[in-house]
């Protein structure tokens, strides 16, 4: 039986990374695997939370996934994955930890909230690229719960636990 159904368009990805040496070859990852994948990057979790709640100037589209490093000024990503799996509105979000912390209590922490994977930046070295089209390939496959998050613009919250 065939679908009708027209192809996906790129994963959005919501790069939380407060180094900028990484997010650059992360997106260079993206070019060698040949994806024109959207990255919104934020350097921290204050800023990605604000974001992901529709607080800024745009929201998020429908279907993306955040990689987030851990180890970060402000809200650390394990701060953030706690904060994102305790609001109704985002607790389904694809979160995908990618960071240099090997230390067990951040890895089972991460899985406590249920990331959808842990890893580690000195692992993926120099299979980066094949990564990032892992993850591509992932997406074309899987369904992915839609995240409908509307611009808040007069003050109020569309995220009782904010």
């Amino acid at each position: 039986m065939s679908s009708s159904r027209p192809p996906r368009p790129a994963l959005n990805i919501i790069l939380v990374e407060d180094d900028d040496g990484d997010a650059k070859a992360l997106r260079r990852a993206f070019e060698r695997a040949r994806m024109a994948n959207p990255v919104t990057r934020f350097a921290d979790g204050v800023d990605a939370l604000a974001y992901l709640r529709g607080e800024m100037n745009q929201v998020p589209p429908p279907h993306f996934v955040v990689l987030s490093d851990i180890n970060m000024p402000r809200k650390n990503g394990i701060e953030l994955l706690r904060e994102i799996r305790a609001d109704p509105v985002l607790h389904d979000i694809l979160f995908i930890v990618l960071t240099t912390s090997d230390d067990e209590r951040d890895i089972s922490e991460a899985y406590a909230n249920n990331v959808a994977g842990y890893i580690l930046k000195s692992k993926a070295g120099g299979m980066f690229a094949n990564l990032m089209a892992t993850l591509d390939n992932y997406w074309r496959i899987v369904e992915l719960p839609e995240i409908h998050i509307k611009k808040v613009t007069d003050g109020s919250s569309q995220h009782p636990a904010h």
